[in-house]
């Protein structure tokens, strides 16, 4: 008999169609996040599951599922997950990385023109009727945005990603700073990309993007502190976790003009609501879709069927996390 699988939000089609050659597949149908105590009665007799960032698995989910072997996350971060007990239960944890790098990178340029260009205000200006009720077709000092082209960069985070938007930023002449765990020698010939601590590349950037794991250390990583070390006419991006930055000091530096403006693709909590963030002009916010592409949701797909079907196969699969795991249980069910 098949193993069974729960998948808690529908995926592109092509990815079910996979899965349902292998597996005997239930998909939570609705939009809404599964509530968390029908996510532990339909796990019970689950053989793997295939969960969103957005839903905490934990020793709960596991006591809950006896049978369960593996837990494919639909993303390529997997902080929703508790990897550590799920290696000590002899459960595989695998995510999506390298099919969503261009898309997230894209949306991070596009988060970054539309703060520095102030492409949502004008967006609103237009719409409101408001360039219309002010009858000035054109005006000199109307809605001054800042310059990118030739200005420096700095990413924080060098992974996929992070030297993804660097790449980005070559074709905008910019100078390229970036932090991270440890220095990156090819990417830095590559790019021509320059290492610096996190805070000074905060005081040289012009535009900051975050692109770091949610971790111990990366937990508001960008606090009061860091943020009264930028220019003032400096513009910071989020396209990492939301709990990377403190919000109530994001809010204060906007508000004050510690920075000119944020791009934010992620929150603290989601889905989310903050009256005194969201009354800003100075911030451009998305429903953290910084995947959202065809190609990278469909890519995504593709990816945890992959790992799914190589685990019943008796196969490490592509995009294992936890690889401490294969000294606990060899894969299949």
């Amino acid at each position: 008999m098949r193993p069974r699988l729960f998948v808690t939000r529908e995926i592109p089609a092509k990815g079910l169609e996979l899965l349902r050659e292998h597996f005997r597949v239930e998909v939570w149908p609705e939009k809404r996040e599964i509530p968390r105590d029908l996510l532990l009665e339909k796990v019970k007799d689950a053989d793997a599951l295939v969960t969103m960032l957005s839903e905490r698995i934990d020793g709960e989910v596991f006591d809950a599922a006896p049978r369960l072997r593996i837990v494919a996350n639909y993303a390529v971060g997997y902080d929703n997950i508790d990897v550590r007990e799920a290696t000590r239960r002899g459960i595989y944890v695998t995510n999506t990385p390298d099919v969503l790098t261009d898309a997230t990178a894209d949306f991070a340029w596009a988060l970054l023109l539309a703060t520095a260009r102030r492409l949502v205000e004008g967006d609103s200006f237009v719409r409101s009727g408001e360039w219309k009720k002010q009858g000035v077709a054109w005006h000199p000092l109307m809605l001054l945005g800042r310059d990118v082209y030739g200005k420096t960069i700095g990413v924080v985070g060098f992974g996929r990603i992070g030297q993804a938007v660097a790449r980005r930023a070559k074709g905008f002449g910019m100078k390229i700073l970036y932090n991270a765990r440890s220095r990156k020698p090819e990417a830095e010939k590559e790019l021509g990309a320059e290492f610096r601590p996190l805070d000074e590349l905060l005081m040289e950037s012009d535009f900051v993007v975050l692109a770091v794991p949610l971790t111990e250390e990366t937990y508001h990583m960008i606090n009061e502190e860091r943020l009264k070390l930028m220019k003032p006419n400096a513009v910071l991006v989020n396209i990492a976790r939301g709990k990377v930055v403190d919000t109530g000091a994001l809010v204060r530096a906007l508000r004050e003009g510690w920075i000119a403006g944020a791009g934010l693709d992620v929150f603290e909590e989601e889905p989310y609501y903050n009256e005194d963030l969201f009354g800003l002009k100075n911030v451009v916010l998305a429903p953290h879709i910084g995947s959202a592409s065809y190609g990278a949701r469909e890519g995504m797909a593709e990816l945890v069927a992959r790992n799914l079907i190589s685990f019943k196969m008796g196969e490490v699969p592509p995009t294992l996390v936890n690889r401490e795991v294969l000294e606990v249980r060899k894969p299949g069910f």
